[in-house]
């Protein structure tokens, strides 16, 4: 938590106040010593810009307001002798950006009323400070137009993206002599390397991030290694396929070459996982780019990778991740880079469009808001259960899980019954409106991070709502306010619960939910009606369509026939340029051998 001591300070960095009129006991009266811990809010995008801090000890790092938990939100970092806020101070306009402490921070803070006292009382003192922090502002202004203009002319180019695009080529033509049978041993000893890991990476991923839960999170691991193994045993990853053959046409797989993989801060191992095994089942390198909070996981992963790879004799290059924590334009500059084949892009929507816009191939995914259909024929018990281990597994953190119970009345009520028997808190009217209000900002445009991934019973507990048992998932009654963010996307396990007065209604919805948010990601229906599951399928804009099946573990293939997978496409829907449940086999290029054949005129014979 952050602490304000007044107004004694140690001496400001030589780096930020140079001069001798800013010593410790000429600045004293004027500034208010402050200290923060690691992970604690400095100033919110929003504030009044009132003060500046003069930065002594530690990282703050700079981020703007972001849309999706997984989205690339961080601007830059600011080092001891650096000023944070000085703009503010000089113009009087709200603070642009948030900032948070990296580790522990110390430093001082110098408010527009001080400044204002000290240019009556010690003109001199605050000419001083007035020249330091334009000082400090021009700096900052040359460096932004350095990396401008090198983005514009290409120069000053990055040394850790080009070497280690450099080492990614390299592994890469090393992989092209690797024969089948050896990469089958590989992918084996891996996998097997990765699923005994994944208890313990569990418990790394819950301690590094906050959100979660360390059982599923192991079942979810285990699966992305184990499971996504197991789909791909005796593939073909390169060379013939023989699948699709005929006499005269003959398939040949190729690699696509390095991969540049973006990993998402809701599922990094598990993802970490699939896509190294997918690109290495393919033939490619990989170069992994964790979510910054997840760096010190990227080590561990990597570390199991390499070893595995060592032990083979293959290049541990092929399977590479970014080390120093990224920003924006260095992620770009991967991306950009001319020898990086393919963007794979798992992560927030910012960073998805960035990938579509670098101008090398990528496949993408969108956010969910799954409408999850409750018809008046669908079996309540089944239903209920399957929501309950959807939106409940580690702690509502899938995409893919339910986000918007739309249920028919004339079943509603028994499927809350049931719900509350299987654990939920069902809310009522004065519990529904206390937990909607602490859960959305201040400004109404969202979700309080706090309550991002955390258990339904901590966020039950926090607003004195109990239950004689343990709750597992918290549902409430709403309306469809489109305009709410109860109505988006919910990275927690709650669900509002919108009553419908039959399937055109229910369809209406359903098909509005995902306008809003979630076209082309997943959609599901509890029916015992193959009519209703067709029109339901024809209606809605979705990738998958899953029937009476649990959201969670129906789109990754747990709980239905579709493709293992981490990475879920949605297509032209969502701005994606795939709607499958995204493989190794998405991850090669196919080269078809044609034979020349007599011309195949019929078609058009009468034509001439």
């Amino acid at each position: 938590m952050s602490s304000v001591v007044e107004p004694s300070a140690p001496a400001v960095s030589a780096t930020a106040v140079s001069a001798p009129a800013l010593s410790a006991a000429a600045m004293a009266t004027w500034v208010v010593d402050a200290a923060w811990e690691d992970g604690d809010r400095i100033v919110t995008a929003g504030d009044p810009g009132d003060s500046c801090l003069f930065l002594d000890d530690g990282v703050v790092r700079l981020e703007v307001p972001g849309e999706h938990l997984d989205t690339d939100v961080v601007l830059g970092y600011l080092d001891a002798g650096e000023i944070l806020g000085e703009i503010g101070l000089l113009d009087g306009r709200a603070r642009s950006a948030t900032a948070i402490a990296e580790g522990p921070v110390r430093g001082r803070w110098l408010t527009r009323d001080a400044l204002s006292r000290m240019t009556t009382e010690a003109p001199g003192l605050a000419v001083e400070v007035v020249r330091t922090i334009a000082t400090d502002l021009a700096g900052k202004l040359r460096a932004t137009s350095g990396r401008l203009a090198s983005v514009l002319e290409s120069e000053a180019p990055d040394l850790v993206v080009e070497e280690t695009v450099a080492r990614g080529v390299a592994a890469q033509h090393a992989l092209d002599a690797i024969p089948e049978d050896v990469m089958d041993a590989v992918l084996a000893d891996l996998a097997t390397a990765f699923g005994e890991a994944s208890a313990a990476l569990a418990a790394r991923t819950v301690e590094v991030t906050h959100i979660g839960r360390v059982d599923h999170k192991t079942m979810k691991n285990a699966w992305a290694a184990l499971g996504v193994h197991h789909s791909m045993q005796g593939a073909v990853g390169r060379g013939p396929l023989g699948d699709n053959d005929t006499a005269t046409v003959t398939d040949v797989a190729a690699p696509v070459g390095v991969v540049f993989a973006i990993i998402p801060v809701t599922n990094p191992v598990a993802t970490a996982m699939f896509k190294v095994l997918s690109a290495l089942r393919s033939g490619n390198a990989i170069i992994l780019s964790f979510h910054r909070i997840c760096l010190p996981l990227a080590d561990e992963v990597g570390a199991i990778a390499h070893a595995v790879l060592g032990r083979h004799g293959l290049p541990v290059d092929a399977v590479q991740w970014v080390r120093e924590r990224a920003s924006r334009q260095r992620t770009a500059r991967f991306m950009a880079h001319p020898d990086v084949a393919l963007v794979l892009a798992t992560g927030g929507p910012g960073m998805v469009r960035a990938a579509y816009s670098s101008g090398t191939p990528a496949i993408g995914v969108g956010p969910g808001n799954t409408p999850c259909w409750v018809a008046a024929d669908a079996d309540l018990d089944q239903a209920a259960g399957s929501i309950i281990a959807s939106k409940s597994f580690d702690n509502g953190l899938i995409c893919g899980a339910e986000h918007n119970l739309v249920v028919d009345a004339t079943v509603v009520d028994g499927l809350l019954e049931r719900l509350a028997s299987m654990g939920a808190a069902v809310l009522d009217d004065d519990e529904a409106t206390r937990f909607v209000a602490a859960v959305v900002t201040e400004d109404g445009a969202g979700f309080r991070p706090e309550v991002l991934g955390q258990s339904a019973q901590a966020i039950a507990g926090f607003l004195g709502i109990e239950r004689p048992h343990e709750i597992t998932v918290l549902v409430f009654r709403a309306e469809p306010d489109l305009s709410s963010p109860v109505t988006s996307e919910k990275l927690s396990p709650f669900l509002p619960v919108f009553t419908v007065d039959g399937d055109e209604e229910a369809l209406a919805l359903c098909l509005a939910l995902l306008d809003k948010m979630g076209t082309g990601h997943t959609a599901i229906v509890h029916t015992a009606s193959e009519v209703r599951i067709a029109t339901f399928a024809d209606a809605v804009p979705a990738s998958r369509i899953l029937v009476n099946s649990p959201g969670s573990q129906g789109v990754c293939g747990l709980t239905t026939d579709l493709p293992p997978t981490l990475t879920l496409g949605c297509g032209t829907f969502g701005g994606n340029s795939t709607t499958d449940n995204v493989t190794w086999a998405n991850l090669r290029n196919v080269k078809r051998i044609a034979r020349v054949t007599p011309p195949h005129l019929d078609p058009i014979l009468h034509l001439l």
